[in-house]
């Protein structure tokens, strides 16, 4: 496949409300350079058309707003959003909506009581699933999280998996929902809301649209299914190091984890380096690296713009608690 230059790729940024969850998403036209080419109407439409608010910052080219006016998309006015980069403000004027920028990745607060010690056990079961790990060790390391194993037997009952009967035990629920989906699960709820953390909801959303992201752009480039999972996993596991407040490498130092998977995540090294490339260069928006990862993988900004599209309509369902079900 060849890149193709007539479409330009599609730059979003989730905005948090007032409490630091995700709840809007901001197309900036401003800090778009000069491209040619339409925007994919259609796709912009089908997000306006979900249940989060899309917004644009107006940019140079009347062209280009009217495209996003058209598409369903409201101009943000400046005075309803508030930049943020190093923390969520606690006293936030009364006419802002909106926060953007990356205060989500400051390091965490510290971390005390049950919030660190649920945390911990999820790695630890993300460890052991990792490992293949017998069934029984892991329902022991279950019965340890009340919050973890509520959230289990909830998702698996709640997908009407299995002969039609209530899932009630933890051996039931880890063969119906499968080691894939199971370590998938284990992933998300390691971002997942935890007191104490005003971070957790807007990490999840960064981390969802990472994993999906990269898990169907290997699907594009025509991998097999075990590395779209792997790819999946490099994504999720990308931002672990933000999540706890410590070198990347320090966090996969007792996780069993592949070296291709390893070599992504401490230097973007192999193929599911260049997908992470991909998505981290279109979340900082610098068109030149994102344009030479994407060549790399031979794929065109059409392909991109349907897959962060589809990671987009993805988070909102994990952010809604519908995270169980397969995907690509």
């Amino acid at each position: 496949m060849t890149v193709l230059t007539a479409m330009p790729p599609v730059f979003l940024h989730p905005l948090a409300d007032r409490n630091g969850s995700p709840a809007a998403l901001l197309f900036d036209a401003a800090r778009r350079p000069a491209v040619d080419g339409e925007l994919p109407v259609n796709l912009l439409e089908e997000l306006a058309n979900a249940s989060m608010n899309c917004f644009y910052r107006p940019g140079a080219s009347q062209a280009l707003n009217q495209m996003l006016g058209t598409a369903g998309w409201k101009v943000l006015a400046a005075d309803k959003v508030l930049r943020a980069d190093s923390a969520l403000p606690k006293d936030l004027p009364a006419s802002v909506q909106w926060v953007e920028g990356d205060w989500f990745l400051a390091p965490p607060p510290k971390a005390v009581g049950t919030q660190a010690a649920s945390r911990a056990l999820a790695l630890q079961l993300v460890q052991l699933v990792s490992a293949d790990a017998d069934t029984h060790e892991i329902e022991a390391l279950l019965r340890q999280d009340p919050t973890l194993s509520y959230h289990l037997l909830r998702l698996v009952n709640s997908l009407g998996m299995g002969t039609g009967r209530r899932v009630t035990s933890f051996s039931q629920a880890i063969l119906i929902l499968g080691r894939s989906q199971l370590r998938r699960w284990l992933n998300l709820m390691l971002f997942s809301s935890r007191e104490g953390d005003p971070r957790s909801a807007m990490l999840l959303s960064r981390v969802a649209v990472r994993a999906r992201s990269m898990e169907l752009l290997s699907k594009a480039c025509g991998e097999d299914k075990p590395h779209q999972e792997q790819a999946f996993m490099v994504g999720m596991f990308s931002l672990l190091g933000a999540l706890f407040g410590m070198p990347l490498e320090e966090v996969l130092k007792p996780l069993t984890v592949s070296e291709s998977v390893q070599q992504a995540l401490l230097s973007h090294e192999g193929d599911m380096g260049q997908l992470l490339c991909v998505v981290e260069s279109a979340e900082r928006e610098d068109f030149d690296a994102f344009n030479g990862c994407l060549q790399a993988l031979q794929l065109d900004n059409a392909t991109y713009n349907r897959i962060i599209i589809d990671a987009y309509l993805w988070m909102q369902s994990v952010a809604a608690g519908k995270t169980g079900s397969p995907h690509a």
